[in-house]
């Protein structure tokens, strides 16, 4: 991807009228637009920061069907995610993994309870499950999980789901919709819809935040899929229009692999605020998550509650030998869940919902609410045949489904360069033929010289925190530690992008900023 390339197309008017405006570069957005483009509608994507800036990178990294979801009876979304699950992992096996999963349990009958739902959860995934769930003995237990507290321990409960990188997940669709003919552009931003004389929407009035310039760009279809900021898109097509969201914030923290000594995550049925908890390992680090926290405004940088830390903290503290602290904590992420309301009664958490909801409005604006990243795929699928259906769109059969985002030769690449795809190949090259390229960029860190100049000419980053925070998952992984690698990247990447000193002294300061927000 080269942002000066896809830009061009804007400033030749080429074509003159696009069959798709997506407005959002999270998951559900991208996956539209990958959509749309393999399909063959020409397909441009404007996204208002960098993708997945908001909601999309800030998950719990599973690739699953929502093992909670099914104590709540919600039997038909369980199946469809598992399905989707089963696709995901095979369509993109270079950034997702089978996980195994031990819920320890110290009542006989959660023995019974989490071992009779496990085997349904087997049942409804089919032929695309990871693995059968069954019942392990305590001491089994404990050797799978070194530090899982052992007083009143029965057992545990094994069963499996996917893990993934979120962020990587998206720039391979934004990649893969580039290579398919469509357009995906990070920072520009859309500031207007477009209508004709009789009210129908016709396009998007769209800024490139880096240029400042203002482009009215043309479209049969304008698809609205930015999340906790879909009503703001909502107010511009109807200044009336009543709230279609209740955004629910979710936190994480990592800690080191020391806590949790395993390949196995756990996962905690129970906890005080009624959700499950993870504790999870992810690229040498755990991840422990998460919290649901309701809130009545949006940002696209939110921040974590001192009593949503302490909580996860406690949780896992009552599960774990060596109970994490505070000072333990290499991360703290937050993100907001674009939970579906009902418009009528937006404060009703009761009427929220975790599926998500499609709509047409009376002028045109397709839009597209809720839902999680497992269904990203499902969820494009069934927004684009909406479209058909309403006649504005001609109809084109999906491809998505068997669509592969690597070769077949990605495992004969270094396992940790594997997130690269197909571009792998390109990073070995520099390693092996330019000097000093293979050294690390921080001893804490796991990324190399030439990933972030291989990056930085492919993927599109236009900032410090894109490379530290999405393009590769330095900020997540060891806040200080990305910050500290700070100099050297922001130097590379402007080695790179034509910038001076300026332009790294400016990053600099504006990651030194964030990270507050993250440690």
């Amino acid at each position: 991807m080269n942002r000066e390339t896809l830009t061009g197309r804007l400033e030749s008017n080429q074509p003159p009228e696009w069959d798709i405006v997506v407005i959002g570069g999270g998951a559900t957005g991208l996956g539209i637009a990958l959509d749309a483009a393999t399909r063959g509608y020409r397909t441009i994507l404007f996204e208002q920061s960098d993708f997945t800036k908001g909601t999309s990178s800030r998950s719990t990294k599973l690739v699953h069907g929502g093992v909670r979801y099914l104590s709540q009876g919600d039997i038909l979304l369980v199946k469809e995610a598992l399905y989707e699950r089963g696709l995901m992992l095979r369509n993109a096996p270079h950034l997702t993994a089978n996980q195994e999963f031990v819920i320890p349990v110290y009542t006989y009958w959660d023995v019974f309870l989490y071992t009779v739902g496990l085997k349904f959860y087997d049942l409804l995934s089919g032929r695309l499950s990871m693995g059968k769930s069954y019942f392990i003995k305590r001491s089994t237990a404990l050797e799978r999980i070194p530090p899982l507290k052992a007083e009143g321990l029965k057992g545990g409960i094994v069963y499996h789901d996917g893990q993934f990188d979120d962020s990587r997940m998206a720039v391979a669709l934004a990649s893969a919709c580039v290579e398919n003919g469509g357009t995906t552009l990070n920072y520009f931003r859309v500031d207007n819809l477009l209508k004709n004389s009789q009210g129908r929407i016709s396009g998007v009035e769209v800024t490139d935040v880096e240029s400042g310039k203002v482009y009215n760009v043309k479209s049969k279809l304008v698809i609205n899929a930015t999340g906790v900021f879909a009503d703001q898109i909502h107010k511009m097509d109807d200044p009336s229009a009543l709230a279609t969201i209740r955004p629910s914030q979710g936190v994480h923290i990592v800690l080191d692999r020391s806590f949790l000594k395993s390949d196995s995550a756990i996962m905690i049925p129970k906890t005080d605020d009624g959700r499950v908890l993870f504790a999870i390992p992810w690229y040498g680090k755990v991840v422990a998550g998460t919290t649901d926290t309701p809130l009545n405004e949006v940002s696209l940088e939110p921040k974590a509650l001192q009593e949503e830390i302490d909580f996860i903290l406690r949780t896992a503290g009552k599960y774990l030998t060596r109970p994490p602290l505070r000072e333990d904590v290499l991360c703290i992420f937050a993100g907001l869940r674009p939970l579906a309301a009902n418009p009528d009664k937006p404060e009703a958490t009761k009427e929220v919902s975790r599926r998500h909801k499609i709509t047409l409005s009376r002028s045109g604006l397709l839009s597209i609410i809720g839902g999680k990243w497992t269904s990203y795929r499902r969820m494009a699928e069934e927004t684009i045949d909406k479209a058909i259906k309403a006649g504005i769109l001609g109809k084109k059969e999906c491809k998505t489904r068997n669509f592969s985002f690597c070769s077949n030769g990605i495992h004969k690449i270094p396992e940790h360069l594997r997130k690269y795809g197909d571009g792998a190949p390109d990073i070995v090259n520099l390693i092996e033929n330019e000097p000093g390229m293979g050294e690390l960029v921080h001893p804490r860190l796991p990324y190399c010289k030439a990933e972030i100049v291989w990056i930085t000419r492919n993927e599109m980053p236009r900032t410090l925190e894109d490379m530290l925070a999405r393009r590769t998952r330095a900020l997540f992984l060891d806040a200080r530690a990305s910050a500290e690698a700070g100099p050297l990247v922001a130097g590379i990447m402007a080695e790179e992008l034509g910038f001076g000193s300026d332009w790294i002294e400016k990053q600099l300061r504006n990651y030194k900023e964030l990270i507050v927000n993250y440690i």
